[in-house]
């Protein structure tokens, strides 16, 4: 089953359940599906597994920016709403790695790769973007690939 059919699914039980809040969130979802399916990403009709996962991330950190702007200028009520339709949308996300996994990870495709300086980094973080797609933060990756390339 595709993304786009299991937001509808959801979207249908949001309705019946009268979850105003989370069929918002899906909806959110479902729109960006749309623009994306009549993008350049998805000539086919179908839009590629990794392009979904970029646009889950993308409404996620926009969720957490607005959240974080709406706590600077002490509307709470509003942060909530933000970060309860980051937790809906994170849910389709895969399961995301921790620090330790992804060090371990680098650490090793460091090694197969031969990478020994900061020169190699783009050349790691090209094969590290695409293995961890969806299951780590880029700036992350990035971050770890710095430190473990500058020792």
């Amino acid at each position: 089953m595709s993304l786009a059919e299991i937001i509808n699914e959801d979207m249908k039980s949001a309705m019946r359940e009268r979850n105003q809040r989370k069929l918002e969130a899906l909806r959110a979802i479902k729109a960006g599906l749309l623009l994306l399916k009549t993008g350049k990403d998805a000539s086919s009709g179908e839009i590629p597994a990794t392009v979904e996962m970029q646009l889950l991330q993308k409404l996620v950190k926009q969720r957490e920016e607005s959240a974080h702007t709406y706590r600077s200028q002490g509307r709470e009520d509003l942060a909530e709403e933000e970060n309860f339709q980051a937790e809906v949308i994170r849910a389709y996300l895969p399961q995301q790695m921790s620090e330790d996994e992804i060090r371990d990870y680098l650490t090793s495709l460091v090694v197969s790769l031969n990478a020994y300086d900061i020169k190699d980094m783009g050349r790691v973080m090209g094969v590290a973007a695409k293995e961890l797609a969806g299951k780590a933060d880029n700036k992350k990756v990035a971050e770890i690939i710095k430190t473990l390339l500058t020792r």
